[in-house]
């Protein structure tokens, strides 16, 4: 199978970048900073040299399009930049999970949970559920042994499982 066709052929491959609001009170950004957000939100270029056509955009070079977006990710205003795809119509399956973790065995938790390459999201709250995480499977069985895994391996037992029912949104991005 080529996942280069396979990809090019998908309706459903959007791109996100995730942007810290946080991020960009600490830094002006000028139109052009602006612009290379919008195309790596919206119409990132799956494409060999994908910088080189955002610059093309933009009127500005490859090499000062790579510097702009390296500066952003420093400087905290783009958190990460990858492919967003939606899980259920690729066959897999996901859920978002609660965990009452005592505070002493939190950050054991939190390194077995993230040594599991599926875990997408892994969240300290202030609430009696103090850490949230999602993870996708290639199937329920496979979903329901990683929990039961995490529980045997952590002592956490209780970790609500809240599969969705109903998806609302996949990506969310902002105009600049």
């Amino acid at each position: 199978m080529n996942m280069d066709t396979d990809l090019r052929n998908m309706n459903n491959l959007k791109v996100t970048i995730g942007l810290s609001a946080t991020g960009m009170t600490k830094q002006i950004m000028d139109e052009i900073d602006k612009k290379i957000l919008n195309i790596l939100q919206k119409e990132f270029p799956l494409v060999e040299q994908p910088y080189l056509i955002v610059g093309e955009f933009c009127g500005i070079s490859e090499d000062e399009t790579i510097r702009r977006v390296q500066k952003m990710k420093e400087t905290g205003i783009i958190r990460r930049i990858g492919a967003v795809f939606d899980g259920a119509k690729l066959g897999r399956v996901s859920t978002l999970c609660a965990a009452r973790v005592p505070e002493e065995k939190t950050n054991s938790f939190v390194k077995i949970v993230n040594a599991n390459k599926n875990v997408t999201h892994n969240y300290q709250r202030g609430h009696e559920y103090n850490i949230w995480f999602t993870v996708s499977a290639a199937n329920d069985e496979e979903l329901e042994n990683f929990i039961k895994d995490v529980k045997e391996r952590t002592g956490v037992t209780d970790i609500l499982d809240m599969r969705a029912v109903r998806t609302f949104k996949i990506n969310a991005s902002f105009d600049l």
